[in-house]
């Protein structure tokens, strides 16, 4: 064996010459990859010895793409297009030994070999798109000419991998491995060498692509126009449309040239820039300040929950979906029996669209102990309350947890508003209080703010954190205030959008403003979606507020298809005469005098001082970092991605400096941090 460098060996299997990479974690394109393959190949020119290629990979994975942290680096090292023009041009046949998953650049290097050869559990893709941009080094050349220009469009919209039997299916690849993969593919170079089999260029056959661009210009049009609602708002889709339709199009080479085109535009974009720092900020965010990454996790292998109604039964099959056993608990028979019934009826939805067998559902169901009795928690090592938003409520069942749960059992509340301290204050171990605020629907959304007590143990609050990336979420530490950092900073636009509805902005301007930015639905949409009782009570309504007067008018949202909107049957809304009527009375009333706003004061209005409370947020230390607030308002309200969240779009593009003197001319106190930089 000759180490060609750090990370890249070669040697020889009588006349298969093998090249090895091997650097960890995930064998990314880095400099030393890039400098070590092409060494690796240099050295393989002059061999008359050697007969074929073998290009494998050491460790978990094969290429699992493009060494994202060179991204924006002077460049070093070999190119990529070199290497695989190296590879491509070689000789004797060049053969892909594939395990683990080959994402981008690592699916372009493998698509630059002759032929491909993959184990049982093997992934392909290009996921570039997710990243904002689409793949550079050929892959939207080479692709549609292997899989067609289909499902080469499918696969870099997406991004989603495809699996080994799917791959065999459409071409891309050439056998899947049976034994060791290696073995496997050595085998396969000896066939392909004895049986005289053609070097395949990818880029020189064009027979696969499904027609040419006049053929398939009806198919691009009905892509674009079924994904246009998808793909709203975000450039890479449509460069990567772009690309493919030049690979039908256009001889190979000048299909690279609008490919490196489109890349580079993307590359240098706000929107790229934006993706990539949500792809790091979700890394960072599960990092915890003060804790040591290695310490020990309490164990968590059963889990109670209080409350089977959307919450509460919506947090149990978290559990439930990664095998947990779970308690659940409710105070009476029937709502206990909706909850469980809520959750049977999801599974089987889900089991109905393909997404599992039916034969999942009574596992999955096998798993949850519905209970009327506190006193079953006793033996949890999770217990989560998800009642109603009401101190004295949940300060006296964390009164009854303490005496009833074991020693070490973590007690977590699904707040969204409270004090976790005062929540805490209850028991006699606060070191083992902690708030999990999970967001609805909880079984679908990524998000979960992990409360960090003033007395929560360290150990609790690691054990919370990997709990929830157990479960499929993204985990962000807050500090204990109102609201945390989500709700808080919500809090702050909904109550600009209030009064922009006195002054003259109808609702439907407010949300159109918010929608056209990125959000999937404006404050009032939302309002109208949760419902405009929710913590409303007639008995205490005095007509005080605007919402007050709505719902004793009877306008509660879409439960009953009346509130900022009206809604017919299909749940299509028109602005509600009724509820338009109500605000202009409430503002005459209160001799607001109202006049003309334009879209540019409603977007600075409601965003701005979302971003200076986030600052605060920062001021105060209840977030650990600027980027975690960007998590929490991409994955728990809907942040357009592209957009890289509040923060970062309050420095990269809105500008800080003009963020502050608007609030500023606003009458609102600024943030130091805000002026200062996060």
């Amino acid at each position: 064996m000759t180490a060609i460098n750090n990370v890249v060996d070669l040697r020889h299997d009588n006349g298969i010459a093998v090249v090895t990479i091997d650097s960890p974690p995930v064998n990314a394109l880095s400099a030393d990859v890039r400098d070590g393959l092409a060494g690796a190949f240099a050295a393989l020119a002059g061999d008359a010895s050697v007969t074929a290629v073998v290009l494998t990979c050491a460790g978990r994975t094969f290429i699992a793409g493009a060494d994202i942290s060179e991204f924006g680096k002077p460049p070093r090292g070999a190119s990529l297009h070199a290497v695989q023009d190296v590879m491509e041009a070689s000789p004797v046949p060049v053969v892909a030994a594939i395990h683990g998953t080959a994402l981008g650049g690592g699916l372009e290097v493998a698509l630059a070999c002759h032929y491909r050869v993959c184990d049982a559990r093997a992934k392909l893709g290009l996921p570039e798109v997710k990243l904002g941009l689409l793949p550079g080094a050929g892959g939207t050349q080479r692709l549609p000419r292997i899989v067609g220009a289909a499902k080469a469009l499918e696969m870099v919209t997406s991004g989603t991998p495809m699996g080994a039997k799917d791959a065999l299916a459409a071409g891309l690849v050439d056998a899947v491995a049976t034994g060791d993969l290696t073995a496997d593919a050595i085998a396969f170079a000896r066939q392909v060498v004895a049986e005289g089999r053609p070097l395949k260029k990818v880029r020189d056959d064009s027979s696969r692509l499904g027609g040419d661009a006049a053929s398939l210009a009806p198919m691009f049009a009905a892509f674009r126009a079924s994904h246009a609602r998808a793909f709203k708002g975000f450039d890479a889709p449509e460069a990567n449309i772009k690309c493919i339709e030049a690979a039908v199009a256009l001889p190979f080479e000048e299909g690279m040239k609008v490919e490196r085109s489109e890349f580079v535009k993307l590359m240098t974009g706000l929107q790229s820039a934006a993706q990539r720092h949500v792809f790091f900020a979700e890394r960072q965010a599960a990092k915890i300040d003060g804790l040591d990454p290695k310490a020990e996790l309490l164990p968590v292998k059963s889990v109670g929950i209080i409350g089977a109604g959307t919450m509460g039964g919506g947090i149990a099959m978290n559990f439930l979906n990664v095998g947990i056993p779970v308690t659940i608990v409710e105070t009476k028979q029937d709502a206990l029996d909706r909850g469980v019934a809520v959750i049977r009826r999801n599974y089987e939805n889900s089991a109905k669209k393909g997404r599992f067998p039916m034969a999942e559902v009574e596992a999955r169901m096998g798993r949850l102990t519905p209970t009327l009795a506190l006193e079953d928690l006793k033996d949890a090592d999770l217990v989560i309350e998800a009642v109603f938003e009401n101190m004295d409520i949940k300060k006296q069942i964390f009164g009854r947890l303490d005496a009833i749960t074991k020693p070490g059992a973590i007690l977590a509340s699904n707040t969204s508003y409270l004090n976790v301290d005062e929540i805490a204050g209850a028991t006699s171990r606060p070191e083992s209080v902690v708030g999990m605020h999970f967001f609805s629907p909880a079984n679908v959304m990524r998000l979960l703010e992990v409360v960090r007590g003033a007395k929560t143990a360290p150990q609790v609050l690691a054990t919370a954190m990997a709990i929830g990336k157990n479960i499929g979420k993204i985990g962000v530490v807050a500090g204990v205030c109102h609201g945390f950092i989500g709700n808080r900073m919500l809090g702050a636009r909904q109550a600009q959008a209030n009064k922009l509805i006195l002054e003259g902005a109808r609702p439907a301007d407010v949300d159109r403003v918010l929608t056209d930015f990125g959000f999937p639905m404006g404050p009032f949409q939302m309002s109208d979606l949760a419902g405009l009782d929710i913590g409303w009570s007639a008995d205490a309504s005095k007509g005080e507020t605007v919402r007050d007067r709505l719902c004793e008018a009877g306008l509660r949202g879409q439960k009953n298809g009346k509130g900022f909107y009206d809604y017919d049957a299909e749940r299509n809304r028109t602005p509600s005469p009724v509820a338009e009527q109500i605000i202009l009375d409430y503002a005459a009333e209160n001799g607001i005098n109202r006049r003309e706003i334009g879209d540019e004061e409603i977007l600075e209005r409601c965003l701005y001082p979302m971003v200076n409370e986030g600052a605060k947020i920062l001021d105060e230390g209840m977030a650990q970092r600027a980027s975690d607030i960007d998590i929490v308002w991409i994955n728990g309200y809907g942040w357009p991605v592209y957009r890289g969240g509040p923060m970062f779009w309050a420095e990269h593009d809105a500008g800080r400096d003009k963020i502050a003197a608007a609030l500023e001319r606003m009458g609102m106190d600024v943030s130091p941090r805000l002026r200062a930089g996060f």
